[in-house]
């Protein structure tokens, strides 16, 4: 057992090296076969064991910027409670070994597993999905056919295929190989015939990257002057528009956090963000913090128009816990940790439409919303035809964090098959085409403002119309293989004892 430990926790440091900064997505399915190893063989209760090993050598350097940034009681908090999820996959991988076609059963259990803590408790963390890690590969053309999930879905089965080949013998291995090649050519055949939308119609944005004063990591070092650097960037690009060196926008693209401050309370924010709208004469999409009471807070990004003022508004689905608002707070103190430094509640919000600016319908992330599915599916499904991303990584900018996002956000380009803009305060900031290139990016720490023209798309990829569906299945599958493999059991555990033969007296008599 401490050998397979031992492997488990190299396999998991080894899946790390797939991701930013380090960036070998190649090593994906070997990783995963490793664990798969480990747990062969093993009966469930102590299955997770090495899952639990793999799990830390994961998540605790995959997730490592999390102590630098954020603090290191957060890194041990949120990175053990993504281990413990690998401990339960390795319970369930080491029952499903006994299964009949297991590679197929534990790439559904992989995918399970990642779909529930993707989610699960509270909002989830998704960061680390095997697809994440695909978008500079060949594999990456397959996102618009099967989308995010499905992609890690093929990840996992070729995992898992490795593993039977490293296990079978003869004849069997030369089976196990041949329908792993065939899945290898399956999943790079999308890169032949790559999925593209037809473009309805162009438009042309504006992406403001204002800056963050002082030490560049704190947001709120001078978060007045971060509002006044992203109006001063905006009332420039006016006077470049004016004279003819910078095309027209159609709408301008501000950061989360570009006003720190409530926009409707602070009369200096609110003056800051007419003065730029009227400059530059078309709406701004501000990402602003609104007050919504004394206890709670909104993430918002606004369509603030130059003539009418503030208007449509998406809500940040996916607050960070512990980081925004603080889950079971009335067992907690405020002094415990950095939770003082969170003194108001973040709302969640609720929105499936996209925004409609300057006639465009834009489907709106807010930082972490980037990763998770739902909000960014909901909106595509209802008519958006242009991503955004308002991000603000300032708490990041020293960290791998910031690289690691912005393979995700990449990522959604190239699943949904529409372009996206995405603007932090300090970094990234850019332009992605559908196809995952980036067409434009400002370096980090600079004020810089990118304009460019985008293409516009109403169609749905099958990876989108997919939607939550491949979880869903692989989560079906994995518990009726549990019950499946339990059957059994307690059927053996349950039938009486043979009664024992009768001895026949007769004949010992007789020879007596």
């Amino acid at each position: 057992m401490l050998l397979r430990t031992f492997l488990a926790l190299a396999a998991g440091l080894t899946l790390s090296l797939a991701f930013e900064p380090v960036a070998l997505p190649w090593i994906v399915p070997f990783a995963v076969g490793a664990l798969f190893l480990t747990t062969r063989g093993l009966r469930a209760r102590s299955g997770w064991l090495p899952g639990l090993a793999f799990g830390v050598g994961f998540y605790f350097t995959h997730i490592y910027w999390m102590r630098e940034s954020i603090g290191l009681d957060a890194w041990l908090a949120l990175a053990g409670i993504e281990a413990l999820f690998y401990g339960v996959l390795g319970s369930v991988t080491a029952a499903l070994h006994r299964r009949r076609l297991w590679p197929a059963w534990l790439a559904a259990a992989w995918v399970a597993v990642e779909v529930l803590r993707s989610g699960w408790p509270f909002s989830g963390m998704p960061w680390g999905r095997l697809s994440f890690a695909v978008v500079d590969t060949p594999l990456a053309p397959a996102l618009p056919y099967v989308g995010s999930v499905g992609v890690s879905l093929l990840l996992a089965a070729m995992g898992a295929l490795l593993a039977w080949v490293v296990v079978a013998r003869d004849r069997e291995r030369l089976v196990a190989g041949a329908v792993t090649v065939g899945l290898v050519a399956l999943a790079l055949l999308p890169a032949l015939a790559p999925y593209e939308l037809e473009q309805t119609g162009t438009a042309t944005v504006a992406v403001v990257q204002g800056n963050v004063p002082g030490p560049g990591n704190d947001i709120l070092y001078d978060f007045q002057q971060v509002t006044q650097n992203h109006v001063d960037a905006t009332v420039d690009l006016a006077a470049a528009v004016g004279a003819g060196s910078q095309p027209q926008p159609d709408f301008v693209l501000w950061p989360e956090n570009s006003t720190a401050s409530d926009p409707f309370r602070d009369e200096t924010v609110n003056a800051g963000i007419r003065e730029a709208s009227a400059a530059i004469g078309v709406p701004i999409l501000v990402g602003a913090m609104v007050d919504s009471g004394p206890d709670h807070v909104l993430n918002q990004g606004i369509v603030w128009d130059p003539v009418t003022g503030a208007g449509d508004r998406y809500t940040k689905r996916h607050p960070v816990p512990y980081g925004e608002y603080i889950p079971l707070r009335r067992y907690l103190t405020g002094t415990f940790g950095k939770l003082a430094l969170v003194p108001r509640d973040m709302l969640s919000g609720t929105r499936k439409t996209p925004l409609q600016v300057a006639g465009i319908s834009v489907a709106d992330s807010i930082c972490f919303d980037i990763a998770y599915d739902d909000g960014i599916f909901d909106q595509v499904t209802r008519g958006a035809e242009l991503l955004t991303v308002q991000t603000s990584n300032a708490s990041f900018i020293f960290t791998d964090q910031i690289d690691q996002q912005f393979a995700i956000t990449r990522l959604r380009a190239i699943e949904t098959g529409r372009w996206l803009a995405v603007a932090s305060p300090n970094g990234v900031s850019g332009v992605i085409a559908p196809d995952g290139e980036v067409v434009a990016v400002a370096d980090p720490r600079t004020t810089t403002v990118l304009v460019e023209e985008v293409g516009l798309a109403t169609a749905v990829t099958p990876g989108v119309r997919l939607g939550a569906w491949p979880g869903r299945v692989c989560t079906v599958l994995t518990l009726v293989g549990l019950l499946l493999g339990a059957l059994p059991y307690r059927r053996r555990s349950t039938l009486p004892e043979p009664e024992p033969a009768p001895t026949d007296t007769t004949h010992d008599k007789v020879l007596s």
